[in-house]
């Protein structure tokens, strides 16, 4: 979800040029599809909330083959509107998964947030589904198991940081710190007790076996004082160390299957849940890397390989005129620009919060530029801009140029999200 995307061949060859032997799409875009065929990348394909009206009424629909239906369709936000389209259409995508002679091998799913499972007594032990929808999650596990298809849950330590004022900092990562002790069980990290709660949660509800899948697991960068570098490469160096070594959880030792979110920043994703939503990528939106890691869990850090044939827009940049002196009108426009714009890196603790006034003015005042594509007449503002061939990144904070040769992906704020997350094939990196 990008004002303009990387192009399709271009983030493919970044896919192989970086290991990456499978990728989890959040729609169905066919040239995306395309782009991928022929790889030996295997993909996972989702169909979005909105769409599984479709599905759950007519089988014939859903014969293009999807295998994840929906997208946390029972977060608590939603207020139940999924709650009677999501499993009769996860029940019509296996049906055409089945006639379509496929269903032994690709297998219909859905993808769940953490919240579907909760515990009364803060510990795993404690863990079974939510109350209502506890029903729809029960006849939706059987279905799983019955065609041997995994249970698919998201599950992000920097949202428990983030949304709890008191919840110990280094409990979210994978180096030690505050422990718990469930039934002669110690957890030392939120990952594998949340984890392990969903393993309470489906024992106790008769399918203890079920293969469990993360369907996105990560760390953002950028959009609050916990999302930076520093803190995404501490959480993905323990949590590669962690897949590497198949130490798996306490109650499910062994290897562990995850999808990493995601590949790249996206800078048209909804900021309702917060700023950082727009920076979970590993890439930044034009396919530079962020920091030095090493996919394949043994700590031999290095940066990823950057996305090649990238092309920018012409070196300009729109900026505060600081001869104009007329400075009533700045507020009102810094609100305008950052209506349409991505001004999410101005916020507390985020790569840009450092600057003067003026920087702030500034950084608005050119990401609505670039948005536009650097059309001269979006570097106004009432007179309180001007163009400049410098560039005027500050410290930490890049003033990005914009992208060209992607523009007909735009879908603007409705556009399908192509790759949001990515799974490593470990067993081919170690």
């Amino acid at each position: 979800m990008a004002s303009n995307p990387l192009p399709r061949n271009i983030v493919v060859n970044m896919l192989k040029d970086n290991g990456i032997t499978k990728v989890k799409l959040f729609d169905s875009d066919s040239p995306t599809l395309k782009a991928l065929a022929g790889t030996g990348i295997e993909v996972m394909v989702g169909i979005p909330n909105n769409q599984m009206y479709i599905v759950a009424g007519d089988i014939e629909d859903a014969e293009a083959g999807y295998v994840a239906v929906g997208n946390e369709p029972f977060l608590s936000s939603y207020n139940n509107t999924y709650d009677n389209i999501t499993f009769p259409a996860l029940q019509n995508v296996q049906k055409a998964l089945d006639k379509a002679g496929v269903g032994d091998k690709i297998k219909a799913t859905v993808a769940l947030n953490a919240d579907v499972y909760e515990s009364l007594s803060d510990k795993p032990s404690g863990g079974d589904f939510r109350k209502d929808v506890k029903d729809i999650m029960i006849q939706i596990i059987k279905f799983l198991h019955q065609n041997k298809a995994p249970f698919v849950v998201n599950i992000y330590p920097f949202l428990s940081l983030y949304q709890n004022a008191g919840f110990p900092f280094d409990y979210a990562f994978f180096d030690g710190g505050k422990t718990i002790s469930d039934k002669n069980v110690s957890y030392s990290n939120v990952f594998d007790a949340n984890y392990d709660t969903l393993v309470w949660t489906l024992k106790k509800n008769g399918v203890g076996d079920l293969k469990i899948i993360i369907g996105e697991v990560g760390w953002p960068t950028d959009g609050n004082f916990n999302a930076n570098d520093r803190l995404a490469k501490k959480f993905y160096d323990g949590l590669l160390k962690k897949l590497v070594a198949k130490q798996g959880t306490p109650l499910r030792p062994g290897e562990l299957e995850l999808y990493l979110f995601s590949l790249i920043d996206e800078n048209q994703k909804s900021i309702e849940p917060g700023h950082f939503e727009r920076h979970w990528g590993l890439f930044y939106y034009d396919g530079k890397p962020k920091f030095p890691i090493d996919l394949s869990g043994k700590g031999k850090d290095k940066m990823l390989i950057a996305a090649k044939g990238v092309q920018y827009m012409s070196p300009r940049w729109c900026v505060l005129n600081e001869e104009n002196k007329n400075l009533s009108m700045i507020a009102d426009e810094i609100s305008y620009a950052c209506s349409s714009a991505d001004c999410t890196s101005l916020g507390y603790g985020s790569s840009c919060s450092k600057m003067d006034i003026n920087g702030n003015v500034s950084y608005a005042f050119n990401m609505y530029f670039q948005m536009q594509d650097q059309g001269d007449y979006a570097c106004n503002f009432n007179g309180l801009a001007m163009i400049v061939k410098t560039n005027a990144s500050q410290g930490n904070c890049l003033f990005p140029l914009q992208l060209v040769g992607a523009g007909e992906r735009l879908e603007l704020a409705y556009g399908v999200s192509i790759i949001a997350g990515l799974i490593l094939a470990f067993f081919s990196l170690m």
